[in-house]
């Protein structure tokens, strides 16, 4: 298996990584003004320039505002923000995932419903695949990934793009501590199992049962992967 490459991080990704956190964890509160950009270059030890292209893709995050003569203001995300900063949320802050739990389960309905009343025999085929995919999966941490897939493959049987992006975004909220969240996924046969009890009443079109069969997964796992995180955050203490 080749190696994973390493992702090269620039001054500027560093900047922004760093004022972002700051930003979120309340360092820099909301409806504050930064201090002048001379003065909070030289306290995070960068050029101006640099600084400069920090602030501008957190402007474009909608967590800053910039106005010629005020200076730059640090906007409150909940009113600002989009669903693009979870990740990063829920990695600063644990009592974000059972809201992302929530949200998955409440949106994960809504598309294997939609999903049973659009698919096609073909997705059909790749719904199917996909499950076999966690069965067939070494391990429990490849089972995971593989069960992602499945919800891709679910968010694109509605034929409506906007679900798929939804879908990713929630997944980007978790699977960054996916290592300590495995027991959903400790046997992958049983995983598939699991995950076919979604995918057969989509592909059959039974739109309430696939409804009802994908909160009833997503609540399941969720109870199983949130008593992970808590025992792993205990183990850490």
């Amino acid at each position: 298996m080749p190696a994973e490459a390493i992702v090269r991080q620039s001054v500027v990704d560093v900047l922004e990584e760093r004022l972002r956190t700051d930003i979120l964890d309340g360092t820099h509160q909301p409806g504050s003004l930064l201090p002048p950009e001379r003065e909070l270059a030289a306290s995070y030890g960068v050029t101006r320039t640099t600084l400069k292209h920090a602030l501008s893709r957190l402007e474009q995050a909608g967590l800053l505002r910039t106005r010629h003569g005020v200076g730059t203001r640090v906007l409150d995300f909940l009113t600002s923000g989009g669903v693009d900063l979870l990740p990063l949320l829920v990695g600063q802050d644990g009592r974000w995932l059972p809201d992302v739990f929530e949200a998955r389960r409440a949106i994960g309905g809504i598309i294997a419903r939609k999903a049973a009343s659009r698919c096609r025999a073909s997705q059909g085929v790749r719904l199917h695949a996909a499950v076999d995919a966690v069965a067939e999966a070494p391990d429990s941490a490849g089972a995971q990934l593989a069960e992602a897939e499945v919800h891709r493959e679910l968010a694109r049987a509605t034929g409506n793009r906007v679900y798929l992006l939804l879908t990713n975004t929630l997944l980007n909220a978790y699977l960054p501590v996916r290592h300590a969240m495995s027991t959903p996924f400790a046997d992958p046969a049983v995983a598939a199992d699991r995950l076919r009890q979604v995918v057969e009443p989509v592909a059959s079109g039974h739109v309430e049962e696939a409804g009802r069969a994908a909160e009833d997964y997503l609540q399941v796992t969720a109870e199983e992967m949130a008593a992970d995180l808590a025992r792993h955050r205990r183990r850490r203490k």
